[in-house]
């Protein structure tokens, strides 16, 4: 049995002895192994392990250049990994003990009972979306900005309305099982309005709303896909402290009412320390440090990181930390 899957058994069962709530804050919901992403005789990451918990926000940081964009895409699917193994599951968490078989058998999904595990590098990108159920915010925001803020989030739904329709066939026709499939999109879509507070601008174009509410419109949008796990690039950036609060409890929000666990690129160090549970630090590819806000805060190996210093100048005392 594999590493990942050994230590996913063991939460998964020190979970079940617990309340519910333990299970769903336990399990691991993604196992990253091993990852090495090449660019010809460019090494972006090199041998990148890590795993985030079920209902967890988890933080990948790191100085620029460090390769953590690489690994959001390669968990994603716009890169193919050179090497390593992205494991997904959701559902009955003993799922994981399909792990070792799955790579042999050198599919993309297993199941067990209502569990499904996933290995995202053998699927192309919108097989990660639509089956693994991941969902991505970009650093750039990437709304469609002629479209209204509602025409944004139903367009999230675009694959839902076009299986109901029998792509365009029963929609043409008016069908009952269209009629209620587009009810059901507009409703979700007006309960992320609300959530969002951009119920009163529905309507208008998503271009002409302020930067701060486009990003949460970014990440509402990316909801209404129902994701296991959302992947925020930078979410933060650009924001005045006042919207990185507010972000930061929109994300608590999410976590907790809709059982989404949430990995994030961020720069903006507040941030990270006051809304994450667990956080991960690349520096050129490599991982540095892994743990809770408390001890990244206090790792040498990340000051030196993030001051462009050696680790041995810092334990010297010969530079003085902020």
């Amino acid at each position: 049995m594999s590493g990942a899957a050994q230590a996913a058994r063991q939460d998964a069962a020190g979970a079940r002895a617990g309340e519910p709530a333990a299970l769903l804050r336990s399990a691991p919901v993604l196992h990253v192994e091993h990852l090495s992403m090449r660019f010809g005789g460019l090494v972006a990451v090199n041998d990148f392990s890590f795993a985030a918990r079920r209902g967890d926000i988890t933080a990948l940081i790191g100085p620029n250049g460090a390769g953590k964009t690489t690994v959001f895409n390669c968990i994603t699917g716009f890169y193919k990994p050179t090497e390593g193994r992205i494991a997904l599951q959701f559902g009955d968490a003993e799922v994981w003990d399909e792990l070792d078989a799955l790579t042999e058998r050198g599919t993309r999904r297993a199941v067990r009972g209502d569990g499904v595990l996933f290995l995202l590098e053998r699927m192309p990108d919108y097989l990660v979306t639509q089956k693994a159920r991941v969902a991505r915010t970009f650093q750039n925001i990437r709304l469609f900005q002629g479209m209204t803020v509602l025409e944004n989030l139903l367009v999230a739904q675009h694959n839902r309305l076009m299986r109901a329709s029998g792509f365009t066939v029963l929609g043409a026709l008016g069908l009952p099982v269209y009629e209620r499939a587009e009810h059901a999109a507009i409703d979700k879509a007006r309960y992320w309005l609300d959530k969002i507070g951009l119920t009163e601008r529905a309507d208008d174009p998503a271009g002409e709303l302020p930067y701060g509410a486009q990003r949460r419109l970014e990440i509402a949008r990316a909801m209404c896909t129902e994701p296991v796990l959302l992947c925020l690039d930078e979410p933060a950036a650009g924001l005045n402290p006042n919207e990185s609060a507010e972000l930061g409890r929109y994300l608590h929000a999410i976590r907790e009412q809709h059982a989404t666990s949430i990995l994030l690129i961020e720069h903006d160090m507040s941030v990270v320390m006051e809304i994450s549970d667990h956080i991960v630090v690349l520096d050129h590819g490599l991982k540095i440090a892994d743990g809770t806000p408390e001890d990244i805060r206090n790792d040498p190996k990340v000051i030196a990181a993030y001051l462009g210093v050696e680790e041995d100048e810092l334990a010297a005392g010969k530079v003085d930390v902020p």
